[in-house]
């Protein structure tokens, strides 16, 4: 039997905050949770405790858009390589991950299914790849960033068929530009298939986004970025996505892609349920600064830790952690700690469907658990309720 009691934290709960609260995971599942002022759990009399001397308890992080990490990409990672961008995510809080593609070939994008399909079939022991995240290629070139311009056309319902039909279950957002030709119908495939549509690199209209959502769009990948920008006569993508309720607002939270008023905006415009913060991290996240990274195939410099394309400036991804863009949420934007575990953690899960799994602090769930000190510093990680150590 496996158990781990940890006493006196504030933990975050999707009710409310337990102060002077205490967790115990058991067997991989988070079992009970209480106050202090209550009395233990019986029958944990004899095992050892961990004091977390009033720091936090928060779920794990769930990242659904993240491309690599420790000089590693998941469009080509291999074993190895995906074992690499898992542990330095999970040391940095994230204990569920989307596999992230770039904009590529039908054959690579196939390609990554079938990797991630594969690795996903024996025990993972870092964060784990809960599904796949296709990134475009349908998307409008215009506002293209840091995807390669030699693979972007219009949606393909033929790859979707057979994506789903060889991989079911396996992608879980498709990220696309609602106005490009066919991709109303190609919502309603991906709907019905069981993955979220997405809206993003797009130079869609208020009115094209909103028809989208009539059909099924529910996800926008890092607002404000790579979009059609907000106008008060044409309030384009992010108008739309900012005020329709359906759709989910990503933001990566690095005081580079955004700024922290422009987030507020977000947060306050969508409210707490509504926000999805995520990394972009791309493999140079946590990697020292050099030019002799790729995105998609393109080459990128890193700089101060700020990866850009060598040919254009643009924005490359990110080197974000999970972490830090909870931290900069608290500490930057102001929003408190329990919403910012819910962007981070709860919205997360709930829009990709593996909510009743992970992405809070609930009896039965999976014990993914983080305990963060009072001025959050992470200081422990549990991933099943097994301690994740650094390595």
């Amino acid at each position: 039997m496996s158990m781990t009691l940890i006493v006196h934290a504030s933990v975050v709960t999707p009710e409310d905050v337990i102060t002077n609260g205490w967790l115990l995971m058991r067997d991989g599942r988070i079992e009970r949770i209480g106050r202090m002022e209550d009395g233990l759990p019986e029958g944990t009399e004899g095992f050892g405790r961990i004091d977390a001397q009033g720091g936090w308890l928060i779920p794990g992080f769930v990242d659904v858009h993240v491309h690599g990490g420790a000089g590693h990409d998941f469009m080509d990672a291999d074993p190895a390589g995906l074992d690499s961008i898992t542990r330095f995510h999970a040391n940095h809080g994230t204990t569920s991950i989307l596999a992230t593609s770039l904009t590529a070939s039908r054959d690579e994008l196939t390609e990554v299914l079938r990797r991630i399909a594969e690795y996903r079939s024996r025990p993972m022991a870092h964060a784990q790849v809960v599904g796949v995240h296709f990134e475009g290629p349908f998307i409008n070139p215009k506002w293209k960033g840091a995807q390669n311009p030699d693979y972007i056309l219009p949606p393909q319902k033929e790859w979707l068929a057979e994506w789903v039909r060889e991989f079911p279950g396996l992608i879980k957002i498709q990220t696309l530009a609602p106005e490009s030709e066919g991709a109303l119908e190609y919502i309603d495939q991906l709907a019905r298939n069981g993955i979220v549509p997405s809206c993003g690199h797009t130079d869609a209209t208020y009115d094209e986004v909103i028809a989208a959502a009539d059909r099924g769009l529910r996800h926008a990948v890092h607002t404000f970025n790579a979009m059609k920008p907000l106008h008060h006569r044409e309030p384009g993508t992010v108008g739309a996505v900012l005020t329709d309720d359906r759709i989910m607002a990503e933001v990566i939270s690095d005081g580079h892609h955004v700024h922290a008023g422009a987030i507020k905006l977000i947060a306050r415009a969508k409210g707490p349920d509504k926000v999805i913060l995520v990394t972009d991290a791309m493999a140079a996240a946590g990697m020292p600064d050099g030019d002799d990274y790729e995105l998609g195939g393109l080459p990128v410099v890193m700089k101060c830790g700020v990866a850009c394309l060598k040919e254009s400036g643009n924005l490359a991804g990110s080197t974000l952690t999970m972490l830090s863009a909870f931290r900069h949420m608290v500490r930057a934007v102001g929003v408190s700690v329990s919403d910012a575990s819910k962007m981070a953690s709860g919205n997360p899960a709930r829009q990709i469907g593996i909510d009743r799994e992970t992405g809070s602090l609930q009896a039965g769930k999976r014990a993914d658990v983080l305990l963060l000190d009072a001025d959050l510093e992470l200081k422990q990680v549990w991933i099943g309720g097994k301690r994740h150590t650094e390595e």
